[in-house]
């Protein structure tokens, strides 16, 4: 649907960075689509097939970086998606298309969905108006996954390069 560019932010998320940009050099998340898409919430993709079969992770988990990076999912951050155990994360990532602080490190009472976050690894700094588009896509159940593009939204590659 179009180009989007993220700013990494190797300083507050230097192993989530560095475990994204393994995945991208070894041209993992080609081919892969966004698979989650809820309107005013998310993009997820980075772990799907166009056929929703699940692609292999080439690498373990790795460590939930939320309370320490300083960072919050806000509207055009990008950050890892995972399980409900804290350090599970591996190749699946999402675009907050809102302000969604109730993601970030946190107690219950205070809003937070869990105590330990959604590591937010980065900023969509140009391709935000692409996303906006990809949020508002029809979607449909497939199986056990809810909320997957009627028409698969593919990731034809994807890069990362030092500045």
């Amino acid at each position: 649907m179009g180009t989007i560019v993220v700013e990494l932010n190797p300083t507050a998320s230097p192993i989530t960075v560095e475990n994204f940009k393994k995945y991208a050099d070894q041209s993992f998340f080609d081919g892969l689509i966004f698979h989650r898409v809820i309107k005013d919430f998310m993009i997820q993709g980075g772990g799907l097939t166009p056929d929703m079969k699940e692609k292999t992770p080439l690498f373990p988990p790795i460590v939930d970086e939320a309370k320490t990076s300083g960072l919050s999912n806000l509207r055009g951050t990008i950050a890892m998606a995972r399980t409900q155990a804290a350090d599970s994360a591996t190749s699946q990532f999402f675009i907050n298309v809102v302000d969604n602080t109730f993601l970030d490190p946190g107690p219950a009472d205070a809003g937070a969905v869990d105590p330990n976050g959604y590591c937010v690894f980065g900023t969509v700094i140009q391709g935000m108006d692409v996303v906006d588009e990809i949020q508002v896509v029809p979607t449909h159940t497939v199986g056990l996954y809810q909320d997957v593009p009627v028409d698969p939204i593919l990731i034809n590659s994807l890069a990362v390069t030092l500045q």
